[in-house]
């Protein structure tokens, strides 16, 4: 039987953050799929406040070294690596000085936005596909957690859709109770293009809210999920209307199993054939 190939694209994990629901779901989703015989490779940002001693992150030299350009600024992409030894399973960080360097998530000190949020979403989206491309590992479903992975699907569908490693590739995005009430820097839609998207699919990045880069996010995704009981309603609608495949937030004690039973459906028989 063919062994699908699952790329887990989160904001948070457990135990590198914070605890939260989203954080919990990152850590034992993909431990639960690798353990159901499927290859899983899972990443998330390496924020400040992460200790890396303790948690023992170390850079990944061959993957590291890579610049990407946001803006007309350059940005030195370096990849670390952790591993959670009792779920056999590693998580791979993507770090740049500049982004990633002060001992905060997504507010500062005072609890204030960060101006450059939007420039951080761009670099960690673009790192993570990046860093696979470079794996050459092809995965036959992307699954993400928390807006700052929202311009993962418009980058694998228009950027990246032409490449081998991506071309095939079925996009889940799960939505989180995680909210903000700033706008985004009002050149976004300037920022995220890249050769192979258009006017046309930046249309919700004109007011960038967060509800608007999540409506582009379903969009773009090929099924969407629930990923916190409560969630912005504006959305669930958007999300019920469409017509994509759907799951509705999952208890605690079956999700594994269900959203597992879900990548089966999104994937089809003839995957399996």
């Amino acid at each position: 039987m063919k062994k699908a190939k699952v790329l887990f694209v989160s904001q948070e994990i457990t135990p590198y953050l914070p605890e939260s629901h989203m954080g919990i779901v990152s850590r034992h989703l993909p431990q639960g799929t690798q353990e159901k015989k499927r290859e899983i490779r899972t990443f998330m940002p390496r924020f400040g406040n992460i200790n890396e001693r303790r948690n023992q992150l170390h850079e990944v030299i061959r993957l590291s070294g890579m610049n990407l350009i946001i803006d007309d600024n350059d940005h030195p992409l370096i990849i670390k690596v952790a591993s959670i030894q009792q779920a056999r399973m590693q998580i791979y960080f993507i770090d740049n000085e500049d982004f990633f360097q002060r001992k905060f998530t997504l507010t500062d000190k005072n609890g204030k936005f960060f101006p450059d949020n939007d420039e951080r979403a761009i670099f960690f989206s673009r790192g993570v596909l990046e860093t696979v491309k470079k794996l050459g590992w092809a995965p036959d479903i992307v699954h993400c957690h928390g807006w700052m992975t929202s311009l993962v699907p418009i980058y694998i569908k228009r950027a990246f859709k032409d490449n081998p490693i991506f071309s095939d590739a079925k996009i889940i995005t799960s939505v989180y109770d995680d909210g903000f009430s700033e706008t985004l820097n009002s050149n976004f839609s300037k920022k995220v293009r890249l050769e192979g998207i258009t006017n046309k699919d930046l249309v919700h990045y004109k007011e960038p809210t967060y509800v608007n880069l999540l409506k582009a996010a379903i969009d773009f995704s090929d099924a969407v999920t629930e990923g916190d009981e409560k969630i912005n309603p504006e959305l669930k609608e958007y999300m019920k209307k469409s017509g994509k495949p759907y799951l509705e937030n999952q208890p605690m004690d079956t999700y594994i199993q269900t959203y597992n039973d879900f990548y089966d459906q999104i994937l089809g028989e003839d995957f399996y054939e």
